[in-house]
């Protein structure tokens, strides 16, 4: 069995290599290696790619050096596999919002390739969309935080609506991604699914300024750096640890069904920015700087997922504790330390 797995060399994309090498599955993980995102983090860039690269050779998988925005070389490496995972992605709102045309070329254009590829050699594909899908109308609806930090008991399933209050580029880009995984399925019946992620989290996670927010205050607290929480840090989101994200991977090949699904961590895992950032401060002994910016144009105030709908067609659901998660997330940080001693000073909530 092989599986191709377009960003493979990236945080989620190293994951998914590693779950599928340990059932014994060839993998090629199909990467352009950009540093583009790894640049603006301010850590050292070619030691963050070099990183991953040696891991990825130390589980044995095969590094495919392409770009998915060229249909060819996606057919092409894809031929003789039995699944696509397609992570590649540009994944910031800050960088769609300042990089609208590569943010549609890379999640547009990307997403159809990767689905063309799948139709062509018959073959099943999921593409990684985000909760930012549904928009900010959340932000409205959800607002009353009767408790500190406020854990609602409310999520929000597929059937909701998307695409509501402040939009940016990434909001249309996995949007569109979304339309064209159901018009493969229905269209062409490739057994296509797309997940809408929640904020994933966990070791080879380099982040910074603009993505990746639970590792950058862990990675921050660790070097001794200040931490930047826009708005008031009482916003709450549902995170997941990546070793869950890709065992939902493992779970739709095995079993599911074309179509969208929620993938994260749900009530369980729901926690505030500063809930988090106690966490992390508990687990590596020292207090956080925390220093407060204005809220940012289309975040989200309160998402939580309902992943009713992967538990029942999946037999998927999330397993690692938050604390648990964000341990595993701390050691491996401090093995890495060299790499992120460059940090700038500024951060992404």
């Amino acid at each position: 069995m092989r599986v191709l797995v377009t960003g493979g060399s990236g945080f989620l994309g190293s994951h998914v290599c590693e779950r599928f090498r340990r059932d014994g599955w060839d993998v090629t993980a199909f990467d352009n290696l950009s540093k583009h995102e790894l640049v603006r983090t301010g850590y050292d860039a070619q030691a963050a790619r070099e990183h991953n690269l040696r891991w990825l050779d130390s589980i044995g998988a095969t590094l495919a050096r392409a770009d998915v925005t060229d249909l060819d070389a996606v057919c092409d490496y894809a031929s003789g596999a039995d699944f696509i995972v397609h992570t590649a992605a540009q994944p910031a709102m800050t960088i769609g919002m300042e990089e609208p045309v590569l943010d549609l070329r890379t999640n547009v254009l990307g997403t159809a390739h990767a689905l063309e590829a799948a139709r062509r050699h018959r073959i099943p594909v999921v593409t990684c969309s985000t909760i930012h899908v549904y928009g900010t109308w959340v932000n409205d609806t959800l607002t009353e935080r009767p408790t500190r930090y406020a854990r609602q008991p409310a999520t929000v399933n597929e059937e909701a609506p998307t695409l509501g209050g402040q939009l940016t580029p990434l909001h249309a880009s996995k949007a569109a991604g979304e339309h064209y995984v159901r018009v493969y399925a229905d269209s062409y019946r490739v057994r296509a699914a797309a997940f809408r992620f929640t904020g994933l989290y966990g070791p080879r996670q380099f982040g910074g300024e603009d993505h990746g927010w639970v590792a950058n205050f862990c990675i921050r607290s660790l070097v001794g750096l200040p931490l930047t929480v826009y708005g008031t840090g009482k916003q709450v989101r549902d995170i997941l640890y990546a070793s869950d994200a890709a065992q939902a991977f493992v779970d739709f090949y095995q079993r599911g069904e074309a179509g969208i699904y929620n993938v994260g961590g749900g009530l369980d895992t729901a926690v505030s920015l500063l809930e988090c950032i106690e966490m992390i401060s508990a687990i590596t002994g020292r207090p956080s700087d925390i220093r407060f910016g204005p809220s940012r144009f289309g975040d989200l105030q309160y998402f939580v997922c309902d992943v009713t709908k992967a538990a029942r067609v999946l037999g998927w659901k999330p397993r690692v504790a938050v604390r648990a998660g964000l341990e595993a997330l701390v050691d491996w940080i401090e093995t890495a330390r060299e790499i992120f001693t460059t940090a700038r000073v500024g951060a992404q909530s």
